[in-house]
């Protein structure tokens, strides 16, 4: 895929021809997968597997402390650094670092499609990044945030309004992973009734990173499928939202090309989605494990937006990927070309060297300047988005739910890979 390109006809007529120019196979680097457990985080890490999923803090810690960039040749070999300055000094760093693709597994893009990437601007690498990201700026300001707000709460509220009277309710599958997915569907004009599809979507893409390359590939047809029929939908009946605004959009004096507004749409619709739910459900996990927390909470609710960044930064559910472009001794690491980079920004963000009492959750902490939204020129463009649905999202269930606990610890599941966040969420509720 070629920087820019010149489009004739009308916006139906390209995006009509969408679906049909999608690759009909499989392009990229397949590796072999290394199963098995893991012997030692430092030299054999693994993102997916069971110790790290179930709590990778610990992992995170001890790495820091004696090997602060580990390594691993799973996946076609990788690197995850632990320490602040250096999760930083990779994300700032355009030259050595690519990010055609951001979700670390055992198959690689192909190279050309670097600098536009899958799903721009996330995939994108300089000069075009810059463009890419500046055109989605407006939708994702504070001024449009804030009018999202009122149906944002509403939505919170008829969620639990639902579920009101009962003694356990799931809240992340019952209350969490509904808003991010109502809030980015409205956003985009996509139809509410398929949430459904969302949600394995955001499956298919997030956590298949195990799967063979032409099962993953299939999958991401289907997402790329669904997309395209709704720019197609779009493009024969504008209307006012995000789909329509792409199809219109020019970058350069030029129209976006079909498959950059479709990559546009895929990374708004899933990272929208999975990072949101996460955040919401990791903090009402840590209040209905904290009972100091969510009574003080309860009775000084001006205090939530300062505890929200508090357990942002705490439970950050997002990491990123890199590739290195050459090979390269990076501070005394062999890195390879092509070899993956875990940005760790929940590692990144209990560092002790930037954060006093690193691994404790403060809700009052002033001084707060995490990284959950990540760093460099990717970090995340919809942190306002996401800052409203938690903040809203904790202020409506602790006004309908002020008193709750987890109603079976070990019953708590948890996402693998790159997002992390309660997937079954069992909570007690106290009448």
């Amino acid at each position: 895929m070629s920087e820019r390109t010149t489009h004739t006809g009308t916006a139906a007529d390209r995006f009509a021809e969408l679906d049909p120019s999608l690759p009909s196979e499989p392009r990229g680097i397949a590796n072999e997968v290394i199963d098995g457990p893991v012997g030692d985080y430092a030299t054999d890490f693994d993102h997916t597997g069971a110790e790290w999923v179930a709590d990778p803090y610990p992992i995170m810690d001890d790495l820091r402390s004696r090997c602060p960039v580990a390594h691993t040749e799973r996946y076609g070999g990788g690197w995850l650094p632990t320490r602040h300055e250096d999760v930083a000094a990779i994300a700032y760093d355009t030259e050595r670092f690519s990010s055609r693709s951001v979700v670390m597994g055992n198959n690689r893009p192909p190279h050309d499609l670097a600098p536009v990437g899958i799903a721009p601007p996330i995939s994108s690498d300089p000069p075009f990044h810059h463009g890419a990201r500046r055109l989605l700026l407006p939708a994702f300001a504070p001024q449009a945030i804030a009018k999202l707000e009122a149906g944002t709460r509403a939505y919170c509220d008829e969620l639990l309004d639902a579920v009101q009277g009962r003694d356990v309710v799931d809240a992340a599958g019952e209350f969490a992973q509904h808003i991010p997915v109502r809030v980015i569907a409205d956003m985009l004009g996509f139809p509410r009734e398929d949430a459904e599809l969302f949600r394995g979507f955001v499956h298919d893409v997030l956590e298949g990173v195990n799967l063979p390359l032409a099962e993953r590939f299939e999958r991401m047809q289907g997402l790329f499928a669904y997309l395209s029929a709704q720019i197609t939908e779009h493009a024969a009946s504008p209307r006012d939202d995000l789909t329509s605004f792409l199809i219109d959009a020019e970058m350069d004096g030029e129209k976006l090309d079909p498959f950059h507004i479709a990559g546009t749409m895929a990374l708004l619709l899933l990272a929208g989605i999975d990072t949101t739910w996460s955040a919401i459900g990791s903090s009402i996990w840590h209040l209905a494990r904290t009972p100091a927390d969510r009574e003080r909470l309860v009775a000084d609710p001006d205090l939530v937006p300062t505890a929200m960044e508090e357990l942002l930064r705490a439970y950050a559910p997002v990491t990123m990927a890199r590739l290195v472009k050459e090979d390269m001794d990076w501070n005394g690491c062999p890195m390879k070309a092509d070899d993956w980079i875990l940005l760790s920004f929940p590692a990144a963000n209990r560092d002790p060297r930037l954060f006093e009492d690193a691994d404790r959750v403060v809700i009052d902490r002033e001084v707060n300047r995490h990284s959950a939204f990540g760093l460099g020129v990717h970090r995340c463009l919809g942190s306002h988005l996401a800052r409203m649905e938690v903040r809203v999202a904790l202020e409506s269930w602790l006004a309908h739910f002020p008193d709750f606990s987890l109603a079976d610890p070990d019953a708590v599941t948890w996402s693998p890979g790159q997002v992390r966040g309660p997937r079954h969420l069992p909570i007690a509720i106290a009448r």
